[in-house]
């Protein structure tokens, strides 16, 4: 599976990057899947709902379905698993676009914006082959491509993709 992480600082805007270069591949009729690591719970559905009423009632595992999508709600009873555990349960698809993870083994983009005071990821990182930023990046060693043009970054990816390393190495 091709799987590319968004990593980078909170309010970075690797939210807003990755909703844009969706919107890109998708335009080039490439078929696009997400993960989204969440750092607090979440829930999707509502107390009262039949489905929150199964969970709440002990049910490892809730598929909901409707006429326009399914889910599946399964409930941790030990570990997160990882980000290969996760795509191994996902549907095949031209490309993963992964925000979060930093600390999974996959190639990284990192979203960097000097104004917000914190240090970048890539040094030391060998995983993080391009940083997409918002201002110049002295010393990054790597390809900075413009944060503000999508475009010019899905060429990138483009080309990482056809060189093969987006590729999920073996977990």
């Amino acid at each position: 599976m091709n799987v590319l992480a968004l990593v980078g600082w909170s309010g970075s805007g690797k939210t807003t990057l990755l909703t844009a270069l969706l919107a890109c591949l998708r335009a080039r009729g490439l078929t696009i899947s997400t993960i989204k690591h969440a750092h607090h719970g979440f829930d999707l559905d509502r107390p009262g709902k039949d489905s929150f009423r199964h969970r709440a009632a002990g049910a490892q595992e809730v598929l909901v379905v409707s006429g326009e999508r399914w889910a599946l709600l399964h409930e941790l009873r030990g570990p997160a698993p990882n980000l290969a555990g996760l795509l191994a349960r996902m549907a095949p698809a031209d490309l993963v676009l992964v925000e979060g993870f930093r600390n999974d083994t996959c190639a990284k983009l990192e979203v960097h914006r000097p104004a917000l005071g914190k240090p970048p990821l890539w040094p030391g990182r060998p995983d993080v082959l391009a940083v997409a930023g918002d201002a110049a990046l002295p010393g990054c060693d790597r390809p900075a491509l413009p944060l503000g043009e999508p475009a010019l970054i899905v060429a990138w990816m483009l080309d990482a993709l056809e060189s093969g390393v987006l590729v999920q190495p073996e977990a």
